[in-house]
């Protein structure tokens, strides 16, 4: 048994548009050094797929930064490793060739690629879903019942938000797929909702692809799945370890600030045996306090230097807090600087930012306050 991974890097970069106005979802950082793509490239590797292709979409230039030739998650083979497949590398996506917005549609641009793929299965995975999970329990399960089609899914309680911004599958006592919500804006209550990973073989892949092509289909959920529910063998996978999903601004926040609150989540997330996290390796000094520095609860990155206090926050590589500075609450990132005498309560800094003396920002737990890449305030 061999796999094939395919991520897609910009699918659900609405979500979030103030961290991805400059780049992919795939390229925003997240807890203290990594990027949401080393989670799902992280599990491809440790579950032993080492051909993995990466479909971009636009402003990729961070993304390209970040994975290089693949070394740093063992990827930089003669034969396999990374690939980064742009926008139009085939006319198929639409008429206009204009950017892909659904799965299916990125599939279609890249079906040259997807008919030179040898391997027999294919995993895809979204770059919106945090965790850390072994995808060969997935693919041995879907050969074990001869699956057409194997989504991941979690069995969680949604409220009416959570519910609109989720893809619901309901099953039968077998597993078998017999219904399917996408964002539906009139629900709440447990249901099982979309790890957005899936798994397939490869033939099935290349008919579902030229199938859409011919039909021009354009939804994965509504032309394929939906479509055939009953006359195909779409399965769920129910994975029972921690996720979170990147939905929105506050989303995000929220679930980073879970690294610092909650002791399991890093556990779950960075300690598992035999499957941690890689992303790239960045040689910095190590993080500088000087006398007076006060750090409580927080994540703090190589290259910090912090002269005033710092208390459940999380500071990335390069971070420097001035003198008599107290910033709490907060997320900051690579090569913020704050001024002396500067208070932050609920903020989050893009990259490169620069918050002047006797500046205060304070914002709430459920909307902190964005502050742009290289503005000054």
């Amino acid at each position: 048994m061999s796999a094939t991974g395919i991520i897609f890097s910009n699918i659900h970069d609405a979500n979030i548009p103030d961290l991805t106005r400059m780049r992919t979802l795939a390229s925003v950082p997240f807890g203290c050094r990594y990027r949401l793509i080393d989670f799902a490239l992280s599990n491809m590797v440790n579950s032993g797929i080492t051909n993995v292709n990466v479909i971009t979409h636009y402003n990729y230039h961070s993304l390209m930064d970040h994975l290089g030739s693949g070394k740093d998650w063992d990827l930089a083979r003669a034969r396999g490793g990374i690939k980064l497949l742009p926008p139009f590398v085939s006319a198929f996506a639409n008429n206009m060739n204009q950017l892909y917005e659904t799965r299916l549609e990125a599939l279609k641009s890249i079906h040259h690629a997807i008919l030179h793929i040898t391997d027999d299965y294919v995993v895809m995975s979204d770059c919106d879903v945090i965790c850390n999970i072994d995808l060969n329990d997935i693919i041995n399960d879907h050969i074990e019942h001869n699956a057409d089609i194997t989504v991941a899914v979690k069995h969680v309680n949604l409220t009416q938000e959570q519910a609109r911004i989720s893809t619901i599958y309901t099953s039968n006592e077998k597993g078998e797929i017999t219904d399917l919500m996408s964002y539906p804006s009139d629900f709440s209550g447990e249901a099982d909702v979309s790890l957005n990973i899936l798994v397939m073989s490869r033939q099935y892949l290349t008919t579902m692809v030229l199938d859409a092509i011919a039909h021009n289909y354009v939804s994965m959920n509504r032309d394929v799945i939906r479509r055939n529910i009953g006359h195909a063998n779409f399965r769920v996978y129910r994975y029972d370890g921690y996720f979170a999903v990147i939905s929105s601004l506050s989303e995000y926040f929220a679930h980073s600030m879970e690294l610092i609150a909650r002791d399991d989540v890093r556990t779950e997330l960075f300690e598992e045996k035999n499957r941690p996290i890689y992303t790239k390796v960045r040689n910095s000094a190590p993080a500088k306090y000087i006398t007076g520095a006060n750090v409580k609860n927080s994540l703090v990155a190589d290259g910090c230097v912090i002269e005033g206090q710092v208390e459940n926050s999380i500071l990335f590589r390069g971070v420097k807090i001035g003198k008599n500075t107290v910033v709490k609450n907060s997320i900051l990132f690579q090569d913020t600087f704050t001024g002396q005498n500067v208070s932050l309560n609920y903020v989050l800094t893009d990259k490169d930012v620069v918050i002047r003396d006797r500046t205060t920002l304070s914002g709430a737990e459920t909307m902190p306050i964005y502050v742009a890449k290289g503005k000054m305030i």
